[in-house]
């Protein structure tokens, strides 16, 4: 059943990290460890000060990148470049996820936090790429993150995605309010789904919930 709250849907939102892949990969982890050492590098901080601060950054501002290019000037490409500097040789394929979004009719569209290399990077490890038709990372919204408004009226506007015929798949919450706001079917991308106004259903499973979803 659905399936019915999707019928209008002609284009598919996916975060990456976290989503297109299990948490369990652990890419954060090797991250964690490249923000720390990235903020330790430009303040001084010792590695516990500086993770966090890194996450007093991702509350305050979105990102730790916002955070560290508004109260330190520092160049976004060469910390995205640098903190995405992680081994994923051990993501899989993952056929049912694949079968699942092939299944879905319209466009689709990765849009990360992270850069447009790093999504790249995870979609090919995760035999995915061909199922997308745009990947787009936090430098196609003025390296603005989510959630902000305005960076996801930049991708949309970019996309030309038309909300009230979209929907949104994330791991984060918070990241569904915006897309929750404009009209977009929001799903919950999470073992644990929560319960809140803006976010119209959880996916413990995200290729078991797509695979309703086939028309």
């Amino acid at each position: 059943m659905v399936a019915q709250h999707f019928a209008h849907v002609d284009t598919w939102v996916f975060d990456l990290d976290n989503t297109l892949y299990h948490p369990s990969a652990g890419l954060f982890a090797q991250m964690d460890v490249r923000f720390a050492a990235y903020v330790m590098r430009i303040t001084g901080l010792d590695q516990t000060r500086a993770l966090r601060l890194a996450h007093d950054y991702w509350l305050s501002h979105g990102s730790t990148l916002a955070g560290l290019m508004a109260e330190h000037h520092i160049d976004p490409d060469e910390f995205l470049a640098d903190v995405h500097d992680i081994d994923i040789a051990h993501l899989t394929h993952d056929p049912a996820l694949s079968a699942a979004i092939a299944g879905l009719q319209g466009r689709k569209i990765v849009y990360t936090n992270g850069s447009e290399n790093h999504a790249k990077r995870v979609l090919a490890a995760r035999g995915l790429t061909r199922h997308f038709d745009a990947v787009y990372g936090v430098e196609h919204a003025n390296y603005r993150p989510k959630p902000s408004a305005e960076a996801f009226a930049a991708i949309f506007t970019r996309d030309g995605i038309t909300p009230t015929k979209a929907a949104m798949f994330e791991d984060e919450a918070r990241n569904l309010a915006v897309p929750h706001d404009v009209g977009m079917c929001t799903v919950h991308v999470h073992e644990s789904p929560e319960t809140a106004p803006h976010i119209h259903h959880g996916a413990p499973d995200l290729a078991a919930f797509l695979s309703q979803l086939a028309r």
